[in-house]
């Protein structure tokens, strides 16, 4: 066996032999290159980039810095305008006519709520006229005809003041009943009469523009007659 001499390679040998905290020092050292490689790699690709959008924002800004056409700006700019005072004046023009619409309602349905509460009045004056038969009304006296005369000219006036104001009486009678305008309160079995039709009214019914303000109470004929 050749015995070793001592020289460099043998002082080495026995660093390394006999003191551990070196050798323990030198992973750290190429830890550390390795992680200087790694951070002139990010470093190299980080400067990449920072070149790729610096030449873009340069492309981008040259683009914006081209000279326009004058005409053709003036002509962008007219076209926008128009188009503004279009749109304001579609919107001006729809909020006339909801302006106008509101009004229009506002005015023809105003008297609704009073006009409910007077419709009792003509109810009660109805039944005034219609407690008489027709035999008692001929055999009553005088003072009884005038009463009776004024009873009916006092609905009478008071119908034609509800029209005025565009409030109509529902007549039914005979007419096809209409879940709308009719509240069916009974059914009369009359084989003559078309099934479906009102055949008696106990309550009138009045509209208010096209609008219900109260349905007249019906009876409706059941029969196997159809229309």
């Amino acid at each position: 066996m050749t015995a070793l001499t001592k020289g460099p390679y043998m002082s080495v040998i026995g660093k390394n032999a006999h003191n551990r905290p070196e050798f323990d020092d030198d992973e750290a050292l190429l830890d550390d290159i390795e992680a200087l490689e790694a951070a002139e790699v990010a470093e190299a690709e980080a400067l990449e980039m920072a070149e790729a959008l610096e030449e873009a924002q340069v492309k981008q800004q040259e683009s914006e810095e081209e000279p326009l056409d004058p005409v053709a700006a003036l002509e962008i700019e007219v076209a926008d305008l128009k188009d503004k005072l279009l749109r304001t004046m579609a919107d001006m023009e729809n909020l006339r006519r909801r302006a106008e619409r509101e009004k229009a309602e506002a005015t023809l349905y105003a008297a609704t709520n009073f006009a409910r509460d007077v419709l009792p009045v003509g109810d009660n004056l109805a039944r005034a006229l219609e407690s008489m038969s027709e035999e008692a009304r001929l055999n009553a006296d005088e003072s009884v005809k005038n009463l009776l005369e004024g009873v009916a000219l006092t609905q009478r006036e008071l119908l034609n003041t509800l029209q005025k104001h565009n409030i109509k009486i529902i007549e039914p009678m005979g007419e096809k009943f209409d879940p709308n305008l009719h509240q069916a309160m009974y059914e009369v079995p009359d084989p003559e009469a078309i099934n479906g039709t009102v055949v008696s009214v106990m309550q009138a019914g009045y509209s208010i523009g096209d609008r219900v303000l109260r349905p007249a109470m019906v009876g409706v004929a059941k029969s196997d007659k159809k229309a």
